[in-house]
């Protein structure tokens, strides 16, 4: 009993505090208190976020905001079409001594810090953007035989441009499941647009206050997975990853003739997280079928592909993610009514 009313008290303060981040955040990031929770939720959770959208629209000010605010260590890196792996990881360099003597000196990349903001990831060439596949899973680099481990907690935010294609290297989709998160980021409505306007066109822009630390990041992200998951929730993250498999048996027949490749168990998995960290953003003890609900896009979306014939006929993958999900929640809802 003890152990629990601690965890519950741990979990009461570490939302208040997530509460004064948010409301620091959103003072220079106006308006988008969704893509703030879903970048919040990547990182409580340890993983890394795809920030997708058009130009302009404040991903750059949101990713320096959060290193500010979460008391992180932040390098960025503008990926470019002649970017190579040295650039990011770092290399060896020959050097002379006073003496005369000679030794191989190891110069860190910008790779070597807590919070890695990859600008425009999809416009470095494939070797480029495979530097990062070791960092993003293992947090750790290997440069001359040697391990050399990054920052503690470590965390990529990578930024991708819909609208160019030319000269851009679409992500591998080993690389897109190591996104614990695909975060849209849309156009501001016309209201938030004006508060933006008048915010940053005037004498004094709001500066952003540290709230965390990253030593606080790593006890919060500890805390997060000690929180309760019901089995209800368990086994709705179980169905629905599931559902999107076209090899599965228990697939609806629109996901196996549609879907060439389905979410493996790192959705799963991030959905398990996610929703915690959902529930810890509003102030709640556990999760709950809404937050698999709506955690069900950005988890999915970059983890499955339609077929060619499916994309022919114009099904979008949004339309279907959202189709299956409620599909399964109302079939989960139903089986525990009847149960």
């Amino acid at each position: 009993m003890a152990e629990a009313e601690n965890l519950v008290a741990e979990i009461e303060m570490l939302g208040e505090k997530l509460a004064r981040a948010k409301a620091g955040i959103a003072e220079r990031f106006i308006g988008q208190e969704q893509v703030v929770d879903l970048v919040l939720a990547a990182l409580l959770s340890g993983g890394h976020g795809l920030l997708i959208g058009q130009p302009g629209l404040g991903k750059t000010l949101l990713v320096e905001t959060l290193s500010t605010v979460m008391g992180l260590d932040g390098s960025r890196v503008q990926f470019t079409p002649d970017l190579m792996p040295a650039d990011i990881l770092g290399s060896e360099v020959l050097e002379t001594r006073s003496d005369g003597s000679r030794e191989f000196r190891f110069i860190e990349g910008p790779v070597f810090c807590q919070l890695l903001m990859a600008d425009e990831i999809n416009r470095a060439s494939p070797r480029t953007q495979a530097a990062l596949l070791q960092a993003m899973q293992e947090k750790e680099v290997t440069i001359a035989g040697q391990h050399r481990p990054l920052g503690k907690p470590f965390h990529v935010l990578a930024t991708q441009n819909p609208i160019e294609q030319e000269g851009t290297y679409p992500l591998p989709e080993a690389q897109l499941d190591r996104f614990l998160l695909q975060i849209n980021v849309t156009y501001p409505m016309r209201d938030v647009e004006r508060d933006i306007l008048l915010a940053t066109t005037g004498v004094t822009v709001a500066k952003a206050e540290q709230v965390f630390t990253a030593d606080d990041l790593i006890a919060a992200q500890t805390l997060l997975r000690r929180m309760p998951v019901g089995e209800n929730v368990v086994d709705l993250i179980l169905d629905l990853v599931r559902s999107f498999r076209p090899e599965d048996e228990n697939a609806p027949e629109i996901v196996r003739n549609s879907v060439s490749w389905g979410p493996g168990p790192r959705a799963a998995q991030a959905l398990m997280l996610a929703v915690r960290a959902r529930a810890l953003l509003e102030g709640r003890l556990a999760p709950s079928i809404d937050d698999v609900m709506q955690l069900s896009r950005p988890v999915l979306m970059h983890r499955m592909a339609l077929g060619f014939g499916a994309r022919a006929q114009g099904l979008e993958l949004g339309g279907l993610i959202d189709q299956i999900t409620s599909d399964v929640i109302r079939r989960a809802r139903n089986t525990g009514a009847a149960a």
